[in-house]
């Protein structure tokens, strides 16, 4: 990650870091709520969503004492120092907005907008404000991915020349906000390949892209998302990034792959396996070691997590997120291609 740091702060109280959770969806029961009610330094004290019923019941469950349904309630509530935003993609903005201009650090579900635009106006924000703020790019936090990360950055795999990603998920049901064009920001590409785009960008040191090619299936309609789409990215370093993405594949099961292609060795994701040259002979380096104890999902969310809270706590350095300009400007580039259905300069 890149960015300015802010002026240090004075250093803050030892007490745990209470947190508030503003959105109580899937991401929410399945990630943030149990990583956060075990974590050492946090203590989740508020729920904030428009179901009070759902809030409650997880609130007891967790055992988070206070519930509230405006996020305004919330953020007037002097026992909130920061907040995890997930709530639908349309609303990151605004909400983040909100708890900046309450004096409150965040941590937001990605995307922080749905602009390149948006995120400047919440950098700008956030550094007018004094406090924090991070997207939950949790791809980043992987074991997996730091070992890859430290491999490709020692230069034991040489020059990067590609990255691969994709992913292929069972065809569903087409319900609900992910599936409205204005509340989603887009579909497949933006719900799957975003995540991949950011880890590939992260991977590479966000070089300085140079064109796009993209092409989606979608239905007819201004409000219609794509179900999939296939997206080339060129860099001025030559580097290429490819991307497939489908969320209404038919087929055995679902699907993800992620793989870089270096001059002197490759390697790929889930489960990590690291390939080297060595005397003119492809090398299997991968690391050995005890099995993970907990899905590369819940573990990626738990470091995350972790980091954001040293973060707020001043025992980690922050930087703000500004690559995430530079991610939106090239999924714009991407989106456009696909609806002009050619290759976009950048």
């Amino acid at each position: 990650m890149s960015g300015r740091s802010l002026p240090e702060r004075e250093p803050m109280t030892k007490d745990p870091t209470r947190i508030g959770l503003i959105g109580a969806g899937a991401i929410a029961q399945l990630a943030h709520l149990p990583v956060l009610a075990k974590m050492r330094g946090a203590e989740l004290v508020a729920i904030c969503d428009n179901d009070q019923a759902k809030a409650r019941a997880l609130a007891d469950r967790f055992g988070v004492p206070d519930t509230f349904a405006d996020i305004e309630d919330l953020l007037t509530d002097e026992k909130v120092d920061a907040v995890v935003i997930a709530t639908p993609n349309h609303l990151h903005e605004p909400h983040v907005l909100r708890a900046l201009a309450a004096g409150v650090h965040v941590l937001s579900e990605r995307p922080l907008a749905l602009s390149a635009r948006g995120v400047e106006g919440i950098l700008t924000a956030a550094e007018r404000a004094g406090c924090r703020v991070a997207v939950a790019n949790n791809h980043r936090f992987r074991n997996d991915t730091q070992t890859l990360d430290a491999f490709q950055r020692g230069g034991e795999l040489g020059k990067l020349i590609a990255v691969r990603g994709g992913s292929y998920t069972l065809k569903r049901p087409a319900e609900g906000w992910r599936y409205r064009r204005r509340e989603a920001g887009g579909g497949a590409f933006f719900d799957h390949g975003v995540p991949l785009l950011d880890l590939a960008l992260w991977l590479a040191d966000f070089p300085e892209p140079s064109r796009v090619w993209a092409h989606w299936d979608r239905g007819p309609g201004a409000s219609a998302v794509e179900d999939a789409m296939v997206v080339q990215l060129e860099f001025a370093n030559g580097v290429v990034f490819s991307f497939d993405v489908n969320w209404a594949y038919v087929g055995e099961e679902d699907r993800w792959w992620f793989e870089v292609v270096s001059q002197r060795g490759s390697a790929r994701l889930a489960p990590l396996r690291v390939f080297k040259e060595l005397h003119g002979r492809p090398v299997d380096v991968s690391p050995s070691g005890a099995a993970a104890r907990e899905s590369a999902f819940i573990q990626s969310y738990r470091a995350e997590l972790a980091h954001f809270i040293a973060v707020v706590r001043g025992d980690a350095d922050y930087e703000a997120p500004t690559d995430q300009v530079t991610l939106h400007r090239i999924v714009e580039a991407i989106y456009r291609s696909a609806d002009e259905g050619k290759e976009i300069r950048l």
